[in-house]
């Protein structure tokens, strides 16, 4: 946009160089109307001097001078030597800043009216452009160093008093801790199985690994174990039970110099210990330093993993719930993308103590709502100016109490359902509210059974036996091979009843039957014709079996009618 101003007023333009701080006045302010062709102006030095010229400059005394005015312009802050530079020089003009922030400062600290848009960005470029050439005291091939000395000093400045790099300590904590853990598990079991030749039976009796390296280190062969007090280290059940083992241990026998070497080895493995212990401790006091709020949600360590894997808490703190909550199962999340399986519930945040509390079946719940809470608390952690855990405490009690609501929901679920009804019963369908049963229970048919020495009362029974065969067989006519099955069935029955009668009649008669089935079975060794009239006997029985059953049904028809007619009347 244009810029109307009075005759008297002039425009001034703050530059900022490695060198110094430069104060050009501008000849020409219609050229900044144009905002477009502006840079024509610049496009060279002669150009470049009609329209601005240079009235003061500032130079830095040092390279820590330097560093202090650029540390403050970043946080748009005027130095006290810019200051008393823009109050010597600067008398009702109007100043143009490239920065807007800076420009509010100056305005409210010196009263100097400060003036920031496109047409002085668009000039700040072409003063950039023409800086050697408007400048008669500064060459190019000085510039170059100049700037690249004052980047590298700021670049270290940064580093050195930056906050984000605190959390530096903690990455490199949790690292070392992990490798320690790695280590330490190495050593110790090294340490159980060189020794385990010695002692073996001292594995299973003591199961923790600095006990077991304590107890080796102070028993050395196992003959000693007997007379020595490892009331201090073991508890007195494992003490005794250590004691007996020693005397009838069937390890073979170690010298002095191997012994040595195990004695070495649980020194390392003690010391490890140790060391890793005053690791976690100083993990502990930085967390609760750092990150006091996640570390009240999820513990020191899922902490300071996350900010771990996230490269640091600045960078965890830009992430949502969501991320935060799978943070560390990213292997498995594509693997499920990749497969249009479930996705995972959760990842780091599995190990803390909320979670482990939780049912098998909320752990997804608590671990979507501790995500959400830790996102928070992160960003409290990572943003706000207060160092205290107030949010994360306040946090975890919330979240202790939803999983005391989801915990109470499915016990009063599982309160209910039992209540005031009576246990299930076999058989339950068929009864009419707990009276007798509907359908009969099934019996054993006894009628179906064959017996030897039959009387002949019976018969009327498995004649209607007989007939219930025969209307199955008629509703299934298709069936033709269970039919003859069936019949040869009733000729055996026959047979065998036949037998039974002769056995009572006559006693005798046993061994004429004998004689004649053994004269019957010579016959038809010698007359192998003879099979011919025993095919058509079979058959003529088969016809006589079959008319017996049919007589049976007609009768039995006729009777049912009778009662029938009398049901009627």
């Amino acid at each position: 946009p244009p810029i109307h101003r009075g005759a008297e007023e002039e425009m001034l333009v703050l530059f900022e160089t490695p060198a110094g701080f430069a104060l050009f006045k501008v000849l020409d302010e219609g050229k900044l109307s144009s905002v477009e062709d502006l840079w024509k102006d610049f496009a060279s030095s002669d150009k470049a001097r009609k329209v601005v010229e240079l009235k003061a400059f500032n130079k830095f005394e040092n390279t820590s001078d330097a560093l202090s005015a650029a540390t403050l312009l970043i946080d748009s802050k005027p130095s006290k030597g810019l200051r008393k530079f823009l109050q010597k020089h600067c008398d009702g003009e109007t100043l143009a800043v490239a920065d807007s922030k800076l420009g509010n400062a100056i305005k409210e600290k010196l009263q100097i009216d400060c003036l920031h848009n496109s047409a002085v960005m668009e000039l700040m470029r072409g003063l950039r452009n023409q800086l050697t050439e408007l400048m008669s005291g500064l060459a190019e091939h000085d510039l170059g160093p100049m700037s690249l000395g004052l980047s590298h000093s700021l670049s270290r400045y940064k580093l050195k008093f930056s906050p984000e790099k605190v959390d530096t300590m903690i990455i490199q904590a949790i690292g070392l801790l992990d490798d320690l853990d790695k280590e330490l598990n190495t050593y110790a079991m090294r340490v159980r199985e060189w020794y385990g030749w010695h002692f073996p039976e001292l594995t299973k009796i003591v199961a923790d690994n600095i006990h077991y390296a304590k107890a080796v280190k102070m028993m050395g062969n196992r003959v000693n174990a007997v007379n020595l007090d490892f009331s201090e280290i073991l508890p007195e059940e494992v003490e005794a039970e250590l004691k007996e083992a020693a005397v009838i241990s069937m390890g073979t026998e170690v010298n002095d110099l191997d012994l040595s070497n195990i004695r070495e080895l649980c020194d390392q493995v003690l010391a490890l210990s140790e060391y890793r212990a005053q690791l976690y401790d100083y993990l502990k006091s930085r967390m609760n330093t750092i990150a006091p709020n996640l570390t009240a949600l999820v513990g020191e360590l899922v902490g300071a993993r996350l900010i771990s894997h996230g490269g640091s808490l600045m960078n965890l703190a830009k992430q949502p719930g969501s991320t935060i909550q799978i943070l560390g199962a990213e292997k498995a999340l594509f693997r499920a993308l990749k497969t249009k399986h479930a996705t995972p519930k959760y990842g780091l945040i599995y190990h803390a103590s909320l979670i482990g509390q939780a049912a098998p079946k909320h752990k997804g719940k608590i671990s979507r709502s501790l995500a959400a809470k830790s996102a928070l608390a992160i960003r409290y952690d990572a943003l706000a100016d207060g160092d205290d855990n107030s949010m994360g405490l306040e946090s975890r009690i919330k979240l202790e109490t939803r999983l005391r609501v989801l915990e109470g929901k499915e016990l009063g679920r599982s309160a209910g359902s039992t209540k005031g009804k009576p246990k299930i019963e076999a058989y339950e369908k068929d009864r009419k509210g707990g009276g007798a049963l509907i359908t009969p229970a099934k019996t054993y048919n006894s009628a179906a059974d064959l017996v030897l020495g039959q009387t002949t009362e019976e018969t009327p029974k498995k004649s209607e036996v007989a007939s219930k065969k025969r209307k199955h067989q008629e509703e299934e006519p298709t069936a033709e091979a269970a039919e003859e099955d069936g019949e040869q069935e009733k000729e055996k029955s026959k047979k065998k009843k036949k037998k039974s009668k002769d056995i009572e009649e006559t006693p005798a008669a046993v061994t004429d039957a004998s004689e004649k089935k053994k004269k019957k079975s010579k016959e038809a060794e010698d007359t192998p014709a003879a099979n011919t009239d025993g095919e058509k006997k079979k058959k003529k029985k088969k016809s006589d079996a079959e008319d017996a059953p049919m007589e049976v049904d007609v009768s039995a028809k006729k009777e049912k009618k009778k009662k029938k007619k009398h049901a009627d009347e």
